[in-house]
């Protein structure tokens, strides 16, 4: 073999084995592409996706809860007392403090009792007489009905009788100003106090009163 055919070999030899190199580098260099956008999507997908937080009071925090108003722990009525004034009597109130679980009807109840106990602080006074008795109240319908013991019928002039027809009125609305009340005498509908001299209208109301009455 001459020596320009051994050349001629190597030289060919020289340039299979240059593309076998490239060729390898390129693969190489595609394996570590793909390695690296593989590396880089798992990255991506194992970040955390942020979120925002919920808002105080939101259901997704349990950890934060509404803070709801507290219910009144009391409910407040008016027992009514008379009050001289330059020519006769005015009515005048006087807070009561009554639980906030108790119901209407025992609390007006309560009320009236402390009414029927005797009189208000100071000046204030009452002009029903001494040993009436409540005999029963109760809520309905048709109003608030109010049974009293015969006592609260006789006794007194008629600025008396007047004075104590509204105390029991105003007492017994005190929780609902606008309420009919339906008074009675032992169990009877009460007509006429002090036998025929003043007439009770039933039901009554605080208008009618205002309207019809002065102390």
């Amino acid at each position: 073999m001459s020596q320009s055919q051994k050349n001629r070999r190597r030289s060919q030899g020289l340039v299979v084995a240059g593309a076998s190199v490239a060729t390898i580098a390129a693969v190489a260099g595609l394996a570590w592409w793909g390695v690296s956008s593989l590396n880089g999507i798992d990255q991506d997908r194992g970040s955390p996706i942020s979120e925002p937080e919920p808002a105080p009071g939101n259901p997704a925090n349990p950890n934060k809860k509404d803070e709801q108003p507290k219910p009144p722990q009391q409910q407040t009525l008016q027992v009514y007392w008379l009050q001289a004034t330059e020519q006769d009597f005015k009515l005048v109130a006087s807070d009561m403090q009554v639980a906030a679980t108790v119901e209407t009807e025992q609390a007006l109840e309560q009320a009236l009792k402390q009414l029927l106990e005797g009189n208000g602080d100071g000046p204030e006074t009452s002009t029903i007489p001494e040993r009436t008795q409540l005999r029963s109240v109760s809520v309905r319908s048709d109003g608030i009905h109010v049974n009293l013991s015969e006592e609260f019928r006789f006794g007194g002039g008629s600025t008396s009788m007047v004075g104590r027809l509204g105390q029991v009125l105003y007492t017994a609305t005190s929780h609902d100003s606008q309420a009919r009340v339906w008074l009675e005498v032992e169990g009877e509908p009460l007509q006429y106090l002090g036998g025929e001299g003043v007439a009770v209208k039933q039901p009554m109301t605080r208008q009618y009163f205002q309207h019809n009455f002065s102390l």
